[in-house]
């Protein structure tokens, strides 16, 4: 299963050499996933049924370099209400935008939206209350990984059928970014089995780092 950007630049069959009738996919603004608490939508029935009645095993998240979404994103002002569709779906990710702005204020708007689709050596710590499935783990840097997508991969935990196949090693989950500028693809794998629950923060690693140009 594929969660892609709306972008027409960005087509997962053609940078991934898909067939038909070979993957399942959503498409959206800024290849966002909101968490369940945030209630019905069609990205969310959408998961519920690759997941649920098509038995999907792996789930890959692919993001990309000049994302209008993430733009959108960082110009909202913090202390304001959504006041459109777009900026009210691209809300889902307001923590990566928390994450990003504080780091990155010292840097142009191109460049603070730049960090927030790919982040360089940072380390991550975010809420998960059901994680005490997955054991212990320490705290550990991520390179080269993509704030918002990250997040959405996270945000899929939210949902518990995918949280159990997920504990249960039945579905796999993935990020990826696409580079416009040097067409370049990064895929990798966000490891959740090992988990630290102290404040209710867990912590995760990527495993299977690959890098295509």
């Amino acid at each position: 299963m594929v969660i892609a950007c709306a972008d027409s630049r960005v087509c997962p069959s053609n940078i991934l050499g898909f067939q038909p009738g070979e993957v399942f996919m959503i498409r959206n603004i800024a290849n966002l996933v909101p968490t369940m608490k945030n209630g019905p939508s069609e990205c969310n029935a959408a998961l519920e049924f690759a997941v649920t009645t098509l038995q999907v095993e792996n789930i890959l998240v692919i993001g990309h370099s000049s994302c209008a979404g993430i733009e959108a994103l960082m110009n909202m002002q913090q202390d304001r209400e959504p006041r459109n569709f777009t900026h009210n779906w691209v809300a889902n990710a307001k923590v990566a935008k928390l994450k990003t702005k504080p780091a990155t204020s010292h840097l142009s708007f191109d460049q603070q939206c730049r960090f927030c689709e790919k982040v360089s050596s940072v380390t991550i710590i975010l809420k998960c209350r059901k994680c005490c499935y997955f054991g212990k783990v320490k705290t550990v840097s991520l390179n080269l990984l993509q704030e918002s997508i990250n997040q959405s991969l996270l945000n899929l935990l939210s949902y518990p059928w995918i949280e159990d196949r997920v504990r249960k090693e039945l579905v796999s989950i993935h990020g990826g970014y696409y580079d416009f500028s040097n067409c370049s693809f990064e895929k990798w794998t966000l490891d959740f089995k090992e988990c630290n629950v102290k404040e209710e923060k867990n912590s995760y690693i990527v495993k299977e780092k690959e890098l295509w140009c």
